[in-house]
């Protein structure tokens, strides 16, 4: 016979899951950024340029996206070493969505049509002639850069309807919770 999942374990993952798949909807779904959370993306962004500032400007023009993406696979990992699963998978679905978005950018490249806070278009030089001359291939990155977002976000969505299962065998998930002696 199975193993039983406690119901407000059960709950949890499944509402999780459902706050990733939410995430993914709005990001991959709506074609655009994710309310609030696209805002603290573009401020890791732009942390990211002004923290490679003294590299070379192709590795500062990249600096920006690979940060958005990076910072939040950096939190999943570690919530994953904590053992924290959910909260893992949750920053796993953010990666993902922030993926989505530089996507958008990386598309833009040839085109430089996106509304930007000011300053040079980062892919647009990245794949440009001063950058690594493959504008070309502008909509191959993109695509590439998107599909491993989207699977950032399905696997999320899957990590946290199995995490519970998972938990109740004592296989993986958040630590058990600490109870205070007297």
């Amino acid at each position: 016979m199975g193993t039983r999942v406690p119901s407000p374990v059960l709950w949890r993952g499944v509402a999780a899951a459902a706050a990733c798949a939410l995430l993914g909807l709005l990001s991959y779904g709506r074609g655009g950024r994710v309310p609030l959370l696209g805002w603290i993306d573009l401020a890791i962004h732009e942390a990211g340029h002004v923290a490679t500032y003294v590299l070379p400007d192709l590795a500062t023009a990249m600096a920006g996206s690979v940060a958005q993406v990076a910072l939040p696979l950096a939190i999943a990992v570690r919530f994953a070493v904590r053992r924290e699963a959910l909260s893992a998978l949750l920053c796993l679905a953010w990666a993902g969505t922030s993926a989505r978005d530089v996507s958008v950018y990386v598309a833009d490249a040839p085109y430089e049509r996106l509304e930007l806070i000011g300053g040079m278009h980062d892919w647009a030089f990245a794949l440009g002639p001063e950058g690594l001359d493959a504008i070309d291939r502008a909509g191959a990155v993109a695509a590439a850069v998107s599909g491993a977002g989207l699977l950032m976000v399905l696997a999320a969505v899957a990590g946290c309807l199995a995490t519970p299962f998972l938990q109740a065998r004592g296989l993986r998930g958040d630590p058990p919770a600490v109870v205070a002696s007297e």
